[in-house]
């Protein structure tokens, strides 16, 4: 964290201050003499730094400076600076909120916060695909009752999904609790509070089940087909584990990492989309990963992107929802809709980055009528929700193109209790997830990894046209003229504006002289594997055409442009164009 420069003058106006009433500087010159004479020999005289350090620590200089500064440690609003995030992360956010500003928590404090440790374990082959491996939920509060402050733990970590019943090994883990606490609990204390807790969290989801089941049947007696409706009330994580689709849904801020709301919904398209591998036939494997999870590996399904996307929106204050429905064919699937506040109605498909604006046709207006055509790819919708709300669509049909989006009329959206929603769902609860992490910055240089993949694919072109018996001249110019329609290609996908086109054309015709011909092809990846995106481009026949040119005076061109998102995603638009002499 960085401290703007006025700020940083204050501070060291107010540390000198400090340290001159409680006469340090005294104290230290003190120390630095009785430390020469008693601790080091007469022939070694020089005294290091950690000498130093060690003799005030042990005089008690450095606790009484502390303890005059009052250093607030408070940060709850604080944008943490961001770094790579690790396949395991301790989310300290709670812990910082229960301090009152001045000092830090005392262990009874830390033992009411009930957010455990989220461990999350992926593999990376040699290609950089990532598998999740383990998802572990850690109980760290037994080190408050342990001597010192440190205390040793072995977990068993299980298999995600169909392995979760499966053991993947286990793991060794050492708690310290630092800085150490003034004052350890009992043990019996500790054990005291969990087992509470658990009592409490599994009333909790007793009751919760209780309503969720008495709110189903009610919706069942409005209409019997509601019950081949998507509604969907409960998922399962990646542990097996059932919670309410609420859980999953929180308001995420992305700092200063994402600008808009649009920035955000192209962060998410450019996550990969992989769907929960089933072992055998059959339909759909159930699997929502939690947003650790998921932005360790960076891929999931559908609802995991939609979760987050609906998360991103709504810390941009906006009202948004995640929507649970079918696509063409009865697919399956989920997308986000906000709702403005002059009721438009939008929905965000947040695979591809889409949006569309819903216009509600009216079945009972006649058939010369002129109705709305729908673009987007929806065909039904059974339920909506964020992290506060849960509406089932009780409307007679559940087609999206009829459907009304007054969330506010009972006759055609059933609520489910915010109370009880707020039950299992709020921060705090002892049955919600924990924090959601704060979005970590790219660690890709997108200039170095546009050159490396731009590289790789002139080798595996000029390598192609060899064996084809063909020779390869590249124009550097060429390429570097490619440079702004990748750019606008992105802008177009992020902004749904289209910009400086005119520009690329103009520059692309000067550069092609008269009798010859110019042909261009532009592709887009989410993932930086030259080889893997080369033999992609190859089926495509038109680029397979460029690749391929044979004629006179062929000049080849290749521009790769990476851009770069939160969570190390990117975009990478790759764009091959040759010109030659046209012969008749």
């Amino acid at each position: 964290m960085s401290l703007p420069p006025e700020k940083a003058s204050e501070l060291k106006q107010l540390i000198h201050q400090q340290l001159s009433k409680m006469d340090v500087h005294g104290r230290i010159r003190e120390i630095l003499a009785e430390t020469i004479r008693e601790e080091l020999a007469p022939d070694q005289q020089h005294l290091s730094t950690e000498d130093l350090i060690k003799a005030l620590r042990r005089r008690g200089i450095i606790d009484d400076v502390m303890k005059e500064l009052n250093f607030v440690t408070d940060s709850v609003e604080q944008e943490l600076p961001s770094s790579p995030k690790q396949a395991i992360c301790f989310d300290r956010q709670s812990t910082l909120k229960k301090s009152d500003g001045t000092r830090m928590a005392d262990s009874t404090t830390m033992l009411s916060i009930s957010d455990p440790i989220h461990m999350v374990l992926i593999k990376t082959d040699i290609f950089g695909e990532t598998t999740l491996v383990a998802s572990y939920f850690l109980e760290w509060r037994s080190v408050l009752g342990s001597e010192n402050g440190v205390t040793s733990l072995t977990v068993e970590l299980m298999g995600v999904g169909t392995e979760s019943k499966v053991s993947v090994g286990i793991l060794n883990i050492k708690l310290e609790m630092y800085p150490p606490l003034n004052q350890t609990l009992s043990q019996e204390v500790v054990n005291t509070q969990l087992a509470l807790e658990r009592q409490k969290t599994a009333e909790k989801e007793r009751l919760f089940l209780v309503y969720a089941k008495q709110w189903w049947r009610e919706y069942l007696q409005i209409r019997p087909s509601h019950n081949s409706r998507l509604v969907k009330i409960f998922a399962q994580d990646e542990n097996g584990i059932n919670r309410p689709v609420c859980s999953y849904v929180k308001p995420l801020r992305a700092g200063r990492l994402l600008d808009t709301p649009r920035q955000a919904a192209r962060f998410v398209n450019v996550l990969g989309y992989e769907r929960a591998p089933v072992i055998g036939g059959g339909g759909k494997q159930e699997q929502w990963c939690t947003l650790l999870a998921f932005l360790c590996r960076n891929k999931g399904d559908c609802e995991d992107h939609a979760n987050l996307l609906c998360s991103l929106l709504l810390g941009y204050g906006l009202e948004a929802f995640v929507c649970v429905g079918t696509k063409a064919k009865g697919v399956p699937h989920a997308w986000v809709m906000t709702c403005g506040t002059d009721g438009t109605i939008t929905f965000w498909e947040s695979l591809t980055g889409h949006r569309y604006i819903h216009k509600p046709t009216n079945p009972d207006e006649p058939p010369v009528a002129e109705q709305p055509k729908p673009l987007y790819p929806y065909r039904t919708i059974g339920c909506v929700f964020n992290h506060q709300m849960f509406l089932g669509n009780c409307q007679p049909s559940d087609a999206v193109e009829t459907c009304v989006f007054d969330l506010n009329d009972e006759s055609k959206w059933k609520p489910m209790s915010e109370e009880a929603i707020k039950s299992v769902c709020a921060p705090g609860a002892t049955t919600s997830l924990p924090p959601f992490p704060p979005l970590c910055a790219s660690t890709i240089d997108a200039s170095v990894t546009s050159n490396e993949i731009e590289m790789q694919l002139r080798l595996l072109v000029s390598e192609h046209r060899k064996d084809l018996g063909l020779t390869t001249v590249w124009e550097d110019q060429l390429s570097y003229l490619l440079s702004p329609a990748l750019a606008s290609y992105e802008f177009e996908r992020t902004t749904s504006i289209s910009a400086g086109n005119e520009e690329f054309q103009d520059a692309i015709r000067r550069a092609v002289p008269d009798g010859h011909t110019f042909k261009g092809f532009p592709i887009h990846f989410v993932y930086r594997n030259a080889r893997r995106a080369f033999a992609t481009c190859l089926r495509s026949p038109f680029c397979e055409e460029i690749i391929c040119c044979r004629g006179d005076q062929v000049r080849l061109a290749v521009r790769v442009r990476v851009f770069t998102y939160p969570e190390s995603a990117c975009a990478v638009w790759i764009m091959f164009a040759c010109k030659y002499r046209s012969v008749l």
